[in-house]
């Protein structure tokens, strides 16, 4: 899972451009009984309680496992894509001032959109999900 802007931002200055709790709920909720995988960075973004369901290591695109879900905020998703069975980018509907940027063009390389819904954040009056599946070989 990824947050991306308008223009495919995701970072500026090595920072998030933004976060929504609503989100941030709606993600576990994804998860279910799985829990999240993530990185100490992305972690601190969620409350105490939120931690009980997270899985927190720095290498956690290189350890998550089949059917997991792994939330994305600062490295590159590309190593790992014969991994990756969904990508799923959450659309925060504004443009922010970014300089690193997800590359779409990754999502012409045997993926399909499965899905898309909106729903409305904290901060964020739409927030746009998108799913992408790996086309079967």
């Amino acid at each position: 899972m990824l947050c991306l802007d308008n223009k495919d931002g995701i970072l500026f200055n090595h920072r998030r451009q933004s976060q929504d709790r609503i989100l941030r709920s709606h993600i576990l909720s994804l998860c279910g009984a799985r829990g999240l995988w993530l990185n100490a960075y992305s972690a601190g973004q969620f409350t105490q309680e939120e931690h009980a369901r997270l899985r927190v290591d720095d290498r956690f695109l290189a350890l998550a496992g089949a059917g997991d879900y792994c939330f994305v905020e600062d490295q590159r998703i590309e190593p790992f894509l014969d991994k990756i069975e969904n990508i799923i980018l959450f659309g925060w509907n504004r443009a922010y001032p970014a300089d690193r940027y997800f590359d779409r063009t990754v999502l012409r390389q045997g993926w399909t959109l499965r899905e898309t819904d909106e729903f409305v954040g904290y901060s964020h009056a739409k927030i746009t999900k998108e799913v992408y599946e790996k086309c079967k070989k």
